[in-house]
Parts: C-alpha cells; structure tokens; sequence
C-alpha cells in the first residue's frame, strides 16, 4: 500500500483479456441483453485497455466500489457474472405448464369461466392457489389465448345470454 495525501491506497485493480475475450465482450454490445450486462462488459474492457477505475465510474456516473464489484465478479465468475442473480422476491406460485393446463381445460370445454372460476379449478386439480385478481393479471400480462374466452364470457353476459 502506498500512502498519498494521507490516504491509504490499495494496488491498482486491473483485468487482462485475450482477444477472444475482448471480442466476446465487444459483441455482447449488440445481442439483446440487459443494458446492466452491456454497461459491466464495457468496464470490463475499459479497464482491461488500460482505464482506472475512478476513470470508469466517473464515465458511467457509477461509484468506484460498483466498479471493483464488477471487475471482482470478472475474475472470479467471468462471463456468467455479468448477469444479475435472481432476486430476493418471492417466488412465483404458478409455473407455465399452469397456464398451458387452462389454456387446454378452455379448449377442451365446451363452457367459458370467470377468473374465480380459473382460480378454483387451479387450486382444484394443480394445487396451485392463486387469487381471482392474481391470475386475471397473470393471464393479461402473458396476453394468452385465455383472455378470448374471457371476451366471450363478458359479451354473452353484457347480452343477456349465459
């Protein structure tokens, strides 16, 4: 450790690719990717070309402990550690085969269902517990084939015909 102006400062955290890493770095720019792994593949090769690490996080408006934090994972993950690791969230109650499970209930039956019926029959015959409101959001977010039975079901009711 070197002293200066009365700080201590640690060796200088520097990462060395090889042209095959570089390129893989490089190319990541231009796949579909979170921008987050795009940004940490650039520090990487920024600091790999030779850019400090108070130079990258004053260009990327990022702390110096996030840029050791990326260049750390770099050494000890490599590629595998510019992705996120999954959150801390809870976890979700329903898988896909869930919903591909109604999706074939809807076209095997010759009947419509509201989402409280949805909701039961899940629980019923996947022991999966979802509330109406839930899976209403669910179904609406993932704009499944489901939705059109629903369409169905609000239009016979608003004409009369159930």
């Amino acid at each position: 450790m070197h002293l200066q102006g009365g700080l201590c400062m640690g060796a200088r955290l520097r990462v060395f690719l090889t042209n095959e890493q570089d390129q893989t770095l490089l190319n990541l720019r231009k796949q579909d990717v979170p921008q987050k792994v795009k940004d940490r593949a650039e520090v990487i090769r920024l600091n790999a070309h030779g850019w400090y690490v108070e130079k990258i996080a004053a260009h990327f408006y990022w702390n110096e402990k996030t840029v050791r934090k990326v260049l750390r994972q770099w050494e000890s993950l490599g590629l595998e550690g510019l992705w996120e690791y999954k959150s801390r969230g809870g976890r979700p109650k329903w898988r896909e085969e869930d919903i591909v499970f109604l999706e074939e209930c809807l076209r095997i039956e010759p009947r419509t269902y509201n989402s409280l019926q949805l909701a039961l029959k899940l629980k019923t015959e996947r022991n999966v517990q979802l509330s109406p409101d839930r899976l209403r959001r669910v179904l609406k977010q993932g704009k499944r084939i489901l939705i059109l039975s629903w369409v169905r079901l609000r239009l016979t009711r608003a004409s009369g015909r159930l």
